[in-house]
């Protein structure tokens, strides 16, 4: 058993917990309503697409928390230390892009916290490169 990629298995499945049900049920209370003009159809065609972007993380967390169980408790992958490193590698990046974006919206710091799941993708990355 592999415990720090079992850590982040842990963790991974909590975020797609999270993601999946509060998550979708936030996304979704901001959705634009009543009927408008040209820029209101805009608006609700961003809203319906940002709505799909946000359920495709949720496929990629589906596989990345399978994918760390069955490395973590099992033996049945032949290439495990480079996946290993691989999806460590994915977690630095979902981090750093998270953050990038904050930065790229002019972000106060108190958002940086609020909104700080980036912090859990460090934490993975690591967990993933020790348990490599």
């Amino acid at each position: 058993m592999n415990v720090p990629v079992l850590i982040a298995a842990c963790i991974s499945l909590l975020a797609l917990v999270v993601h999946t049900f509060i998550g979708t049920k936030e996304t979704a209370a901001i959705a634009p309503g009543g009927e408008g003009g040209e820029s209101q159809i805009k608006l609700t065609l961003h809203w319906k697409q940002s709505m799909c972007a946000f359920q495709m993380l949720t496929i990629d967390l589906l596989l990345m928390t399978v994918a760390l169980f069955t490395i973590s408790l099992s033996d049945i992958i032949s290439f495990e230390y480079e996946l290993t490193l691989f999806l460590s590698l994915v977690f630095l990046l979902w981090g750093i892009a998270w953050l990038v974006q904050l930065f790229w919206l002019k972000a106060k710091a108190k958002t940086y916290g609020a909104l700080a799941q980036w912090i859990f993708w460090f934490i993975c990355s690591a967990l993933l490169y020790w348990g490599a």
